[in-house]
């Protein structure tokens, strides 16, 4: 089957890079952070905090909060909104994502 990069020829290049988890993943320039990750074939990247069950990107416009990550330290911040940005630090959320704020 033809795809149209196929037709094109084209083939997208890493602009930067970025650590997930301790695992560096290749960027291309504009994408968000999930589909960064789910490039990298990371289809989980958050716990719900009743039970532990993985969470990734549901609805893909900031509607549902499913795809919450740290961010640079910051929690809760929706990967499907936020662009990848050189050297940025993205790791799994465990649940509200505020243990370390002491809330």
């Amino acid at each position: 089957m033809t795809t149209p990069r196929d037709l094109v020829g084209g083939t997208p290049a890493a602009t930067h890079t970025v650590t997930f988890d301790g695992r560096e993943l290749p960027v291309q320039s504009g994408q968000s952070i999930a589909a960064v990750l789910w490039a990298a074939g990371i289809l989980a990247w958050r716990t719900t905090r009743e039970n532990g069950a993985p969470r990734g990107a549901f609805c893909g416009i900031g509607q549902c909060f499913d795809c919450l990550v740290t961010l640079n330290g910051r929690p809760n911040q929706r990967a499907c909104l936020v662009p990848a940005n050189p050297g940025d630090t993205i790791t799994t959320q465990e649940g509200t994502g505020r243990a370390e704020l002491g809330c």
